[in-house]
């Protein structure tokens, strides 16, 4: 099975919205994609009971065709770490279904998916950040980072603890997860330099679309024909 672990350089950057345009993208070009969040915390109360918005927009975009509960097998209502929401309920997150909850989409699935929870440096267990999970899970890094002033250093910042772990970035994604002020003119450069100054490249920068979906820009059609396993060989998923 090949994956690719979506992070972010902080939380709220858009990661949940560009990973579930990439499973829509992936199901219309045929390949058979799942989603994997480890673990998530804050929940809304609906009429049907408590709701993790980020596991039901994974669960949409791959159409209702996965049950909840492996998408994301650990949830937690608190808006906080999950080590800490997780204390909140008397409980613990437990450290080995963070790395054994991946297994069940192996064998049902071409590529998997997998969202992190905030940053790479997040707080994920007692003991774990994300960048353990995602050392020890072992596919390629997808990094998302918010648009506007400040995502140069966040995002540097991030590709260069990844490197530091010998974890291999795919790329970067820039997205404007809230629209930016009017006087912000960053955006402009954000790519360029990002670019300039470290080695890895900034496949998409995607726009704020109120109430839209990222599919209605053509930013993310290029990521896809670069994740994609082609046959016999992929450009940046690995086994």
């Amino acid at each position: 099975m090949r994956g690719l672990f979506i992070t972010g350089t902080d939380t709220g950057v858009g990661k949940t919205a560009v990973t579930s345009a990439l499973l829509r993208l992936m199901r219309n070009r045929g390949v058979v994609t799942g989603a994997y969040k480890p673990v998530a915390s804050g929940a809304r109360t609906s009429p049907t009971g408590l709701l993790w918005d980020d596991v039901e927009i994974l669960w949409g975009a791959m159409q209702g065709s996965y049950p909840r509960e492996k998408i994301c097998p650990q949830k937690f209502v608190a808006p906080l770490a999950p080590p800490v929401a997780a204390q909140q309920e008397g409980k613990r997150v437990d450290p080995v279904l963070l790395r054994s909850g991946i297994d069940w989409w192996r064998g049902r699935v071409d590529v998997v998916l997998i969202e992190g929870a905030g940053g790479l440096l997040s707080p994920i267990s007692e003991r774990d950040s994300v960048a353990d999970i995602a050392t020890e899970l072992g596919f390629p890094l997808l990094i998302v980072g918010r648009l506007g002033l400040g995502t140069i250093n966040h995002t540097l910042l991030t590709v260069e603890a990844a490197e530091a772990r010998r974890l291999q970035v795919a790329g970067i994604v820039l997205s404007e997860s809230s629209p930016l002020p009017s006087d912000d003119l960053s955006w402009r450069t954000n790519a360029c330099e990002i670019e300039r100054r470290c080695r890895v490249p900034v496949l998409a920068v995607v726009p704020h679309i109120p109430g839209g979906d990222l599919l209605e820009g053509d930013q993310l059609q290029r990521i896809v024909w670069d994740l994609l396993p082609k046959p016999r060989e992929s450009l940046a998923i690995q086994d």
